[in-house]
């Protein structure tokens, strides 16, 4: 057997593990269903090994298929790295910077931000990854992070940027319809969205007793966004940052005096690329844009 494999065919083998079928896997790449079929089946003749089996879920990643997938996506960040420093010259501020970002900020927040970046920098083109869950720096699987826990691995370079206060949000429709409520132990008494599956989330919110129990809730959803979408429509109290609450004619803050908790902010690059201009210009914007949401409040 040969030792050389081309790098598209690892790219379709990892986008088939981590979508879980042929069909999820061609549309992630844009190819036919059946040459996603024929590559990975080259592949496995090439390697001499079975990769997948068929369940009744989709294709199950045998041993073999698990043990590659670390290698199979150490290769897709280095790939994708590669595109994005080819995508500027010297030190220009331009190119590309992949970005990685918490779904609420990515939705709510950061977009604006944005606009401001591009200003300011038109040559920049951004890559925004809406994720929880963090990326991983280290191996500079992105050139940029937001994150809301401090980071702690030397070779970073973090800036703490906002301490940013949640809080109990509906819609003026809702207040209208079923009254505020005037203490916590009122929530019982109301309609309140809250998480569906989200460990974290539900043992956070177990802290406000029963008003905020799984089971009393009338929506569930493990999307920040889609919580606050829903308390918007009017469907009930759900719990938002404070500063996108109160910016939004749509919605109205309930029990003003609680403050559930505090968020604290982090802008976050590797040591390696904080002297890139491309990197450096976002990072820098980042930093005064959220310095000047902390001024406005």
């Amino acid at each position: 057997m040969s030792s050389i494999l081309a790098w598209d065919d690892q790219r379709i083998f990892l986008a088939v593990l981590e979508e879980g079928s042929l069909s999820a896997a061609a549309r992630r790449l844009g190819l036919s269903h059946p040459t996603v079929r024929s590559r990975i089946e080259a592949l496995e003749a090439h390697l001499g090994t079975v990769l997948f089996t068929r369940s009744v879920n989709g294709l199950a990643p045998t041993e073999t298929a698990e043990a590659l997938r670390g290698p199979a996506r150490a290769m897709a960040m280095a790939s994708e790295l590669f595109v994005r420093q080819a995508s500027s010259a010297g030190n220009e501020i331009a190119g590309t910077v992949r970005m990685s970002v918490p779904e609420f900020m990515g939705i709510e927040v950061i977009p604006v931000m944005l606009a401001r970046l591009r200003e300011a920098h038109p040559r920049i083109r951004i890559e925004l990854s809406l994720s929880n869950a963090p990326a991983d720096l280290l191996a500079q699987e992105v050139d940029v992070a937001v994150r809301t826990v401090a980071p702690k691995q030397e070779a970073l370079v973090a800036r703490k940027v906002a301490a940013i206060p949640l809080g109990f949000f509906a819609a003026p429709g809702y207040v209208a319809r079923h009254g505020a409520p005037e203490s916590l132990a009122d929530l019982a008494e109301h309609d309140v969205i809250g998480s569906d599956r989200n460990r974290s989330d539900l043992a956070f919110a177990e802290r406000f007793g029963v008003a905020l129990r799984r089971d009393r809730l009338v929506l569930r959803t493990d999307s920040h966004p889609a919580q606050l979408a829903a308390a918007r429509a009017g469907v009930g109290i759900a719990v938002a940052q404070v500063p996108v609450g109160e910016s939004d004619g749509r919605l109205v803050r309930v029990l003003p005096d609680v403050e559930i908790a505090v968020l604290e902010t982090w802008i976050v690059t590797h040591e390696n690329l904080s002297r890139v201009p491309r990197v450096r210009a976002v990072f820098d914007s980042l930093v005064e844009s959220f310095g000047a949401m902390r001024r406005a409040r």
